[in-house]
């Protein structure tokens, strides 16, 4: 039988703290140039450039449904749906609001700034669009290194073994042989 004596109290010291914790992210109030500090920060590291095809793909997937729904009316679907995505549009913008106060409440001024002149950079450009390629080699060379150095350990720790226990020991994946 699991004991749950303790778990109400916890959640609710959990609660408590959560709820206070949102509520002093909600009390943090930022200024407009701390905002616009935050906001060049975003557009240098381009931090909602990937939150562009939200309106899209939304609007595919709602197509998709009342099309499903619906099939002899496709072109009143598709018709319907786009001009309510681009009545949608503008509230684009409250997202970007959101995230320059979020970034204004997560970093000083000063670090904003010092993000937004690094990123805005030839270096911090070329590190944003070299990066990921640089990345995913350094990811592949870690695979094979740690391939290299898990069949070394393997080989040696085996030799070792079989030097210390005076029997074959497993080498390579391989079960040890009994001795006889």
């Amino acid at each position: 039988m699991i004991n749950f004596a303790g778990f109400g109290r916890t959640l609710a010291v959990t609660l408590i703290v959560s709820a206070s914790l949102v509520g002093a992210a909600k009390a943090q109030e930022v200024s407009e140039e701390q905002l616009k500090t935050a906001r060049a920060a975003i557009d240098a590291i381009a931090a909602t450039a990937g939150f562009d095809n939200i309106l899209p793909s939304l609007a595919m997937r709602a197509k998709a449904s009342l099309i499903q729904a619906s099939p002899n009316h496709e072109a009143e679907i598709n018709a319907t749906v786009d001009e309510q995505a681009l009545a949608l549009a503008p509230r684009r913008a409250d997202l970007e609001k959101e995230a320059a106060s979020i970034y204004a409440k997560t970093f000083t001024q000063d670090e904003l700034k010092a993000i937004a002149d690094f990123y805005s950079s030839p270096v911090g450009k070329k590190l944003l669009s070299d990066g990921p390629i640089a990345t995913r080699s350094l990811m592949k060379a870690a695979e094979i290194w740690a391939a290299g150095i898990g069949r070394d350990l393997q080989v040696e720790s085996g030799k070792k073994l079989q030097d210390i226990l005076g029997a074959p020991a497993a080498a390579e994946g391989g079960e040890a042989k009994p001795q006889q």
